[in-house]
């Protein structure tokens, strides 16, 4: 019998197993999909030649993340490399707004298209100086993070108080407005607002905006190399070094509560998996509360407060196999690794407010990833391994783009959705659809089929809006991994402090339980 059954092996998941093995704990992984990742996986399914990250693709997060280093996966064989410039967003004219790899670099090129934004950028970055580090540390300990926040509100007292926290409440629109004099730097803030679901007009965007890009200046938007499985595999090494084991094709449906306490996993097949001390789902709130574990066994409370959790959008994804670099007419893009491409900070807005409104994007905003410019690995030289990626309405109440989708994402509809962002290519690099050799359309049913904490196509595991964040994270007042039956520790994207790969909320999950059982901590790290 482990002494701790985890279910699922996306990143959360492994990183909790693995931190669990280091306190000396035997550990069993129970992973659904024929293969462990969750949304950190790679394949050959768009041609043999070329890699292809099927879900998540650049980690910045994971870069940052004090979890992930302290699991030194370099010595499980993991690398990790770069584009040569970190993000690119193309203007009209051929005009590009570029994150450099250094500050400096991004701020001179602000400077070319608006005296003053290349002083405001570097202000901005001063400000992640003085801030950075405890905005991380802050980030990625476990909820309330006492210590680092009364260390990072003394940064923010000197940085500049209550003016710097209210710039970062901001929505990112007039974010862009107070700090610059043209468009470029405010579009790389909105874009990556954007790679959450925070629109140019919500509170808070302009802060989450400011630390992806800040994470990005800093540390990049760094890649694998050899795709995304990679970084899984070197998680599955290094749990299986330490004795734990990954079961897959094994889905979980129900965790088995007994005397009021979990006490292990019953799978599909009807196995009964026991856990001598506890059980670690990564796997979403709605998935866990109601339906792995029984309403009985729940406060009333708790699933009231579960039917208003609301969800990310839906993300649909398109892979192309190219047999050359994307033409792009704003040639700084040529060499970013991530592209964004909207009409301006009103096209971002519109494609959000379209979304509100239940809207198909008739212009929809596509982050887009040259992979083979991140990692030479991927596809044959001269050649490029791209995706670009959208979000949808989860419920379809029209089509802005005036074709009728349905939101079905079945046969037809998918394929039009494919040409629609395939069109929004085109227009910044006449001559993209001429290079792709094979395409591949992951539509929000198809992503959910692939790894169920992507309901519908949501890859965040929920809203990043400040009403579903902290303390409100899953639900109000369930901030920690702890639920409300004992031996039960939720370590999903659902958790604080959500999505993103940097497994914290695995390590959180992994903490408590720990907590809970200190003498078995004592038992002595493996180490290697």
């Amino acid at each position: 019998m482990p002494d701790a059954v985890v279910i699922g092996a996306g990143p959360n998941g492994l990183v909790a197993a693995n931190l669990l093995a280091d306190a000396g704990w035997s550990v069993e992984v129970l992973e659904a999909q024929p293969e462990p990742g969750g949304a950190v996986r790679s394949d050959r399914g768009v041609h043999p030649d070329y890699v292809s990250d099927l879900f998540s693709a650049f980690y910045p997060l994971a870069a940052a993340s004090p979890v992930i280093a302290g699991l030194h996966l370099e010595r499980e064989g993991l690398r990790w490399s770069d584009a040569p410039r970190v993000l690119a967003h193309p203007m009209p004219g051929g005009q590009c707004a570029v994150l450099e790899r250094r500050p400096e670099d991004t701020a001179a090129r602000l400077e070319e298209y608006a005296a003053g934004d290349g002083e405001a950028w570097t202000a901005l970055c001063e400000v992640w100086q003085r801030l950075g580090d405890g905005i991380v540390r802050a980030l990625f300990t476990p909820f309330p993070p006492v210590l680092p926040a009364v260390r990072l509100l003394a940064a923010v007292r000197k940085a500049g108080g209550l003016g710097l926290a209210r710039r970062l409440v901001l929505p990112v629109r007039r974010l862009a407005e107070e700090e610059f004099h043209g468009g470029a730097a405010g579009l790389l803030l909105a874009g990556n607002a954007l790679h959450a679901d925070l629109p140019p007009e919500a509170s808070g965007s302009g802060g989450y905006g400011w630390l992806m890009t800040m994470l990005g200046q800093h540390h990049g938007f760094p890649v694998p190399v050899g795709g995304a499985g990679e970084l899984t595999a070197a998680l599955v090494r290094r749990l299986e070094r330490r004795g734990g084991a990954v079961r897959c094709s094994t889905p979980a449906v129900e965790v088995v509560v007994r005397g009021g306490r979990a006490v292990g996993v019953r799978t599909a097949a009807g196995e009964a998996v026991p856990a001598r001390r506890a059980v670690v789902a990564d796997v979403s709130a709605p998935a866990l509360y109601g339906r792995l574990v029984d309403e009985r066994h729940l406060p009333d409370r708790l699933l009231r407060d579960l039917r208003r959790f609301q969800w990310d959008y839906a993300t649909f994804k398109v892979d192309w196999a190219l047999d050359s670099p994307v033409p792009w007419t704003a040639r700084p893009a040529a060499t970013a690794g991530t592209v964004h491409l909207a009409d301006g900070m009103d096209g971002l807005t519109e494609y959000a407010a379209q979304l509100a409104m239940g809207l198909v994007p008739a212009r929809p905003f596509l982050i887009l990833g040259q992979m083979t410019a991140a990692d030479a690995t991927r596809s044959p030289a001269g050649t490029e391994s791209a995706w670009a990626y959208t979000h949808l309405p989860h419920h379809v109440r029209g089509d802005a783009g005036g074709q009728g989708l349905s939101g079905r994402w079945t046969g037809a509809d998918a394929e039009a959705m494919a040409d629609r962002m395939e069109e929004v290519v085109e227009r910044h690099a006449p001559g993209f659809r001429a290079a792709v050799v094979a395409r591949r359309v992951l539509a929000p049913p198809t992503m959910e089929a692939m790894d169920a904490n992507l309901y519908d196509g949501a890859i965040n595991g929920g809203t990043a809006a400040l009403h579903q964040q902290l303390l409100f994270r899953p639900v109000p007042g369930a901030g920690r991994p702890e639920t409300p039956v004992p031996g039960l520790f939720l370590a999903s994207a659902s958790a604080h402090p959500g999505g993103g790969v940097h497994g914290a909320p695995g390590a959180n999950a992994a903490r408590a339980v720990l907590r809970r059982h200190p003498l078995r901590r004592c038992r002595g790290n493996r180490r290697g």
